[in-house]
């Protein structure tokens, strides 16, 4: 009794426990229904789901009746075997008669219930491993042409994309039907039959031989169709010099496979003949002289063939597949629409030329992001639970002005609220956004080193043009909670001095909480018992979930790939948005090289637009001539909108994405060269260079810039990176994308004459290094209380010229504000180090200063005197000198270290003027 009892609580437990995880699987599909439906996207829900539910269904019940039905073709051996009576002799004549003790439990009727099951287990788990293969099937229904062939089967590019896929998906699938049913099969036969006189008498029934030999038939034949398919997968060979077919690949790998392809059909059919001619060690012979043709033409003949043909004369064989893959790889970057152009770097810029390029000049970004997102965090964060994540970089027309600008929005972390602040009601229906952003222009900074601000404060109060109206930001990049709005409970706005100001959300985008029912959905999804007790819920109450707009985006599109870095943008109305930068990839273009993750084509097809309000998500095409997004668009009709639908005031913040720019930028060191020969012995090889961060080298990162390029007429926002010659650091030239229209997406790249040598950035990081003043005053920087960041090196192509300029900050040791305090500017052979940008164009290109305003501001350059007034006198320069020292002293004592430093250098240069005036 008690040993039921106990079968009985087990069975209830299990049977509750499989109804909570099926009761919390639906709660999970019904709130994402209804939060597809919020949206406007419940057609991407129904594809999706259908799609996987009926691929899941399909490759199940296919997989149920295969192995089924093979199953039930050993019912009648089984059957016959376990009601056999076998009758032994022993030595002694003492003769024993053995039947199996499953006949009195196995009936036909078990039997073929048993059989029903297993087949179901293998099943579902066949069904389990093609989650998330829908797509692959998609896009074969809705395949699109490329309109160009590969050089080796003249196939339409789109059949190895769309199409090989799903057919390597099928083979797959096929074998592994027929491995289980080959293994079910073969088990049942041994523990049935055969079991007790080892495994090797399982042979010795011709039942097991006969099924056995169909299935290896089947195998055989599905295994043709594989080698088949590997001969398309030689488009994708690593073996080469360059990755795609070579030599080898085409001349012996590609013959291997044709051979192996008929050697496996002849396999298959010697077995079909041998299920009537009984002869099974044909069947060995037939299986091994496959391994052994396998070994001699798949791995001994291309080796042979590489050795002694191709390494001897390799250039030679290698030329036209050389070829191929500088081709492909730069159809698949996109790097042959790149627009070469010759950049002679050596001219010296003048006055009048920095003059005449005012609009580049007043956008060199001295704020370098890292130093300036700790910055902000001091100054402008407000309150512990607010954070200035991320630093973003954009372009606004500010007071009739085209000006670069950096910017963060300012998210809630809840994490970072007081432990006693942390309760359910403040969590979930309180404290429920961020609110505003901080903008500040990329050159200008105060008398104290720190950002001089355009946006700043809660509620923001704006210095310019640009309003922000609709703060509060609801969905963002840190916020990875639920919350619930439009209930009894008013929601935290902002804080004003020792009071709060409160609002109540406005938007209709999230999904209503209107009965019982719903709310007990919502707490077993989200595991929250106490939203099924709230009391401050109302009919009218929203929830906003998946509120992380990286969670909200790819849940949307999973199909697509995205770039590191949403940036948030203020419309003409004052509302914020997210601009989000969306891929289409594939690793199955043909001769093209792959790059970092397996890809190797890639398109920035897609941008996206998330309201940081409301959560609207709007997916917009911005590259209507690529396949991958076309055949999307035919899955999920309505879905992608044309990039003419965009609202004018988004568009003008669209913006080549730096992902892609460093993708295409790493390809293109190599996929310059187009010639095979240049390529194969790597003559003309480029490196992305480097620069140092702290006292640290670094890669250079590509940086946004407001120029105006060589036979340009007006400014315009281009994304810049330079390129140095490989093992040297010298500059080679330097490449940009536009960002603006009607020219947005052009990829230029800009080659230096090879006779005449560029500084690379790292040759003037060393410039500055060995440079007696500033390396001298980093020094003294350096020492206690304080350390020196050294900002991005920013090559500014001016003119047919380049300016460096490198922003310094220092950092106190009780600060984590690092404070703007000098620029390095270089140019031709000149190299200052300054406190403002134009107080050192004015030294280098020899203008005197007639102003040094603290915020940074400097009067033209044109309008200033010459340099050529008469030198002070001996007495002044003792005086100065006296002055220097005095000065240095007491910033000394202050612990102004920056401050002695800077009179130091000044007591220095003074010193030397009396010295040369004494001789």
């Amino acid at each position: 009794m008690q040993k039921g009892f106990k079968w009985l609580t087990t069975i209830v437990v299990a049977a509750l426990l499989i109804f909570l995880l099926v009761a919390r699987w639906g709660a999970h599909l019904y709130i994402d229904w209804l939060w597809y439906q919020s949206l406007g996207y419940i057609n991407i829900f129904k594809t999706i789901l259908l799609s996987e539910i009926g691929l899941r269904l399909l490759v199940g019940l296919s997989a149920l009746i295969f192995i089924f039905v093979n199953l039930i073709l050993t019912r009648k051996s089984v059957l016959q075997s376990i009601n056999a009576r076998q009758i032994n002799r022993t030595d002694d004549d003492i003769i024993t008669i053995y039947q199996s003790p499953l006949n009195k439990y196995l009936t036909p009727r078990l039997l073929t219930l048993t059989y029903l099951a297993i087949s179901t287990a293998l099943a579902f788990f066949v069904s389990s491993a093609v989650t998330g293969d829908w797509v692959i099937v998609q896009k074969y229904l809705h395949s699109t042409t490329f309109g160009v062939t590969d050089p080796i089967f003249n196939n339409d590019i789109g059949k190895y994309v769309f199409n090989l896929p799903f057919y390597l998906f099928l083979y797959q699938l096929i074998t592994w039907f027929i491995i289980l049913s080959a293994f079910t099969v073969a088990l049942v036969y041994f523990l049935s039959e055969t079991g007790k006189d080892g495994v090797g008498k399982v042979f010795n029934s011709m039942a097991a031989r006969l099924h056995l030999s169909f299935l290896a038939a089947l195998f055989f034949l599905v295994r043709a169709w594989g080698y088949r398919l590997e001969q398309y997968m030689l488009l994708y060979s690593g073996n080469g010099v360059t990755f795609g077919p070579g030599y080898t690949d085409i001349h012996a790998r590609l013959l291997a496979y044709k051979a192996l392809f008929f050697i496996a059909l002849l396999i298959a059919l010697v077995i079909i003949i041998n299920i009537f001619l009984r002869r099974f060690k044909l069947i060995l012979y037939s299986i091994g002289g496959l391994i052994l043709a396998s070994i001699i033409l798949g791995g001994i003949y291309p080796s042979a063939v590489q050795n002694l043909i191709v390494k001897p004369n390799e250039l030679n064989k290698e030329s036209p597949y050389i070829a191929n893959s500088i081709k492909y790889t730069r159809m698949a970057y996109n790097l042959n629409q790149v627009q070469i152009k010759k950049f002679p770097a050596g001219q010296v810029l003048s006055a009048a030329d920095i003059e005449n390029n005012r609009e580049t000049v007043n956008n060199i970004r001295l704020w370098d992001w890292r130093p300036l997102r700790e910055t902000y965090q001091q100054l402008q964060e407000i309150r512990p639970y607010y954070e200035l994540e991320n630093i973003d970089i954009d372009r606004y027309t500010i007071n009739g002005e085209y000006r670069q600008v950096m910017l963060a929005a300012r998210e809630l972390d809840q994490a970072q609220l007081s432990s006693t602040a942390k309760t359910w009601i403040n969590e979930r229906l309180k404290y429920t956004h961020g609110y505003g952003v901080t903008m500040n222009p990329v050159n200008k900074m105060t008398s104290e080193g720190l950002p001089e601000l355009f946006i700043k404060n809660i509620p923001p109060s704006s210095e310019i043009d640009v309003k922000v109206t609709r703060p509060e930001i609801y969905f963002g990049e840190l916020t990875d909670n639920y919350v619930i709005v439009n209930t009894k409970t008013q929601e935290f706005d902002y804080p004003v001095g020792t009071e709060n100001a409160y609002t109540t959300y406005e938007g209709k985008n999230g999904v209503k909480v209107n009965n019982f029912l719903r709310k007990a959905v919502f707490a077993l999804a989200f595991a929250d018992y106490k939203l099924l007790l709230a009391s401050d819920l109302e009919n009218s109450s929203q929830i906003l979930y998946y509120r992380n707009i990286k969670d909200r985006v790819t849940k949307l599109a999973p199909f697509l790939s995205f770039d590191s870095d949403p940036y948030i943008v203020i419309d003409n109305s004052g509302a914020l948005h997210w601009m989000w930068d969306a891929y289409t990839t594939t690793n199955m273009y043909p001769y093209s090289e792959p790059y970092r993750g397996g890809n190797n084509y890639i398109r920035n097809a897609v941008k996206v637009i998330i309201n940081a309000y409301t959560g609207q998500v709007d997916f917009y095409v911005s590259d209507n001539e690529d396949p991958i997004i076309q055949t999307y668009a035919k899955i999920f009709p309505g879905v992608f909108k044309p990039l003419s639908e965009m609202p004018g005031d988004l568009r003008e913040h669209i913006r080549y994405p730096a992902d892609l720019f460093n993708i295409q930028a790493e390809k293109y060191t190599v996929f310059h060269m187009t010639n095979t020969e240049v390529l194969y012995n790597q003559e003309d090889r480029w490196n992305i260079p480097t620069e140092k961060f702290y006292n640290e080298e670094v890669t250079l990162e590509p940086y946004y810039n407001i120029i105006k390029l060589p036979e340009s007429e007006k400014p315009e926002y281009v994304l810049i990176l330079p390129f140095t010659p490989n093992n040297k650091t010298n500059m080679i030239g330097w490449m940009a994308a536009r960002s603006d229209d009607p020219n947005y997406g052009e990829l230029l790249v800009y080659e230096f004459p090879k006779q005449e040598l560029v500084y690379g950035p790292m040759q003037i990081e060393a410039r500055i290094d060995q440079d007696t003043v500033i390396s001298q005053q980093l020094t003294l920087w350096n020492q206690r209380g304080s350390s020196v960041i050294r900002g991005n090196l920013l090559v500014i192509p001016v003119e047919n010229s380049l300016l460096y300029v490198e922003p310094l900050y220092l950092q106190s040791e009780q600060s984590r504000m690092p404070e703007l305090r000098r620029v390095i500017v270089a140019h031709n052979d000149r190299i200052v180090m300054e406190p403002t940008l134009d107080t050192a164009l004015n030294k280098i290109f020899g203008t005197a200063i007639n102003d040094t305003t603290n915020d940074g501001q400097q009067p033209s350059l044109t309008d200033q005197e010459p340099v050529d007034k008469a030198p002070a006198t001996l007495k002044e320069l003792i005086d100065t000198a006296n002055n220097l020292y005095n000065e240095a002293q007491t910033k000394l004592q202050n612990g102004d270290w920056a401050g002695y430093g800077e009179a130091i250098g000044k007591l220095e240069k003074t010193l030397k003027d009396l010295s040369a005036q004494a001789e």
